[in-house]
């Protein structure tokens, strides 16, 4: 485990290339299944194309629906590059590439820098690609400036999101090893002292869903409702 403060905050992120341990990690999240990352009609040309994060796949297609925004396509790079940032940027390049010989014009990356260290920002500047602003998606749902303003508290909060409650097992328990090797857990999260579940929907099975992930973790539980936070604002003025 990899834990890293950026912007004074601190956040998990798991990469595989870093970890020193014998474990092989292989992530298989069925996204295709609860919601479908290739949304597209029309003409290339007036559209926006978002390649996005799996793991916001769900949120990108409900700020869709709600502020009408009918000329978005989305199409998403695979959430378990969570795991992986390094794979982001040249991934993220891939998918611009194809997008402009498709006849995109428009394309808008989302994303916030999500462990890349700056190389999805190379990546985005070097083709005219603007992004979601913030260190990582934790930070935008709660709103940049609201999670910068908060106190030191929270350096010791492991952050999940409704994807994250919904795949508890399958994105973190059974990649970590947790299920074969429970005393990973206090590898993994001992540094930490709650699970702090920020929501984008009011959804009580995902709220008992964080609850059970905070008592498998030992850890305490608390609860914030951020909707889709800087999200909306991003997508709409990308959009406009």
């Amino acid at each position: 485990m990899i834990t890293k403060l950026l912007k004074k905050r601190l956040v998990f992120i798991f990469d595989p290339v870093r970890f020193t341990g014998n474990m092989t990690i292989q992530v298989t999240v069925p996204i295709s299944k609860t919601h479908n990352c290739d949304e597209s009609s029309g003409s290339a040309k007036e559209k926006l194309l978002v390649i996005a994060c799996g793991m916001i796949a769900r949120e990108v297609q409900g700020v869709i629906t709600q502020l009408g925004l009918d000329h978005i396509d989305l199409t998403c790079l695979p959430a378990e590059f969570h795991h992986r940032p390094v794979k982001i940027a040249p991934a993220m390049e891939r998918a611009i590439l194809k997008a402009k010989a498709q006849g995109y014009t428009r394309i808008f990356a989302g994303y916030a820098d999500c462990g890349t260290q700056g190389a999805l920002d190379k990546v985005l500047e070097k083709h005219g690609v603007a992004r979601i602003e913030g260190p990582h998606c934790f930070s935008f749902y709660i709103g940049n400036q609201n999670f910068m303003d908060r106190d030191e508290r929270h350096l010791t909060h492991f952050f999940m999101t409704d994807f994250l409650a919904q795949h508890f097992r399958t994105f973190l328990i059974e990649p970590l090893g947790l299920d074969r090797h429970p005393d990973l857990k206090e590898m993994y999260f001992g540094n930490y002292t709650h699970l702090h579940y920020i929501a984008q929907t009011e959804n009580i099975s995902l709220q008992n869903n964080a609850k059970e992930a905070a008592k498998y973790l030992n850890l305490h539980y608390s609860y914030e409702f951020t909707g889709y936070g800087d999200l909306g604002t991003a997508l709409h003025q990308a959009a406009s």
